[in-house]
């Protein structure tokens, strides 16, 4: 005997759903992946720099890029954002929001460090607590930059594919 379970959702006028195609196994565990390492490098970086406030306002200052004001502002925000953001991608909880947001915050410091880099500023990002001016030969744009490159992709990965496992998303959605 076959229960309404067992028959094929249909949509309006008694048409089958489109059935999804299976995901492999291994897309769950990349998810997660991108879910935890995305998320503690923000919550790290976002840490480093609510410790210690004026070094990150020093540190948006160092790139030359906004007024003391809105420099200042920015440094006493980001890390708050960076923290909020990294805790909800860690516990999964609206993961694809917060991968989108966590990769615009990746687009916005590979086109500050690619700014510095071409303007020939000799600075530290910034990126994990103290930044500011360096010597030449101290900089690391190209390596900062791939490491956020890094980042984005993990970070467009949960844009499109934001259903993971161990996540908050996945325990409220259960059973719809």
């Amino acid at each position: 005997m076959s229960t309404p379970l067992d028959e094929p959702r249909t949509g309006g006028a008694g048409t089958p759903y489109p059935q999804e195609p299976p995901v492999p196994a291994w897309w769950g565990v990349v998810g997660l992946l991108a879910r935890l390492v995305l998320g503690g490098v923000l919550v790290v970086a976002g840490w480093l720099k609510v410790t210690d406030i004026t070094s990150s306002v020093q540190s948006v200052v160092a790139y030359e890029l906004f007024s003391y004001e809105l420099a200042r502002v920015v440094g006493t925000a980001l890390p708050v954002v960076e923290i909020a953001v990294g805790v909800l991608l860690v516990v999964g909880l609206l993961t694809r929001a917060s991968a989108a947001v966590g990769g615009l915050l990746m687009i916005v410091f590979i086109a500050g460090i690619a700014s510095a880099w071409a303007r020939g500023l000799s600075i530290d990002c910034g990126c994990f607590g103290t930044g500011g001016p360096v010597d030449p030969e101290d900089t690391r744009y190209f390596s900062e930059i791939l490491r956020d490159l890094g980042l984005l992709v993990l970070a467009a990965w949960l844009v499109v594919r934001p259903r993971t496992p161990l996540s908050l998303d996945q325990l409220l959605t259960k059973g719809r």
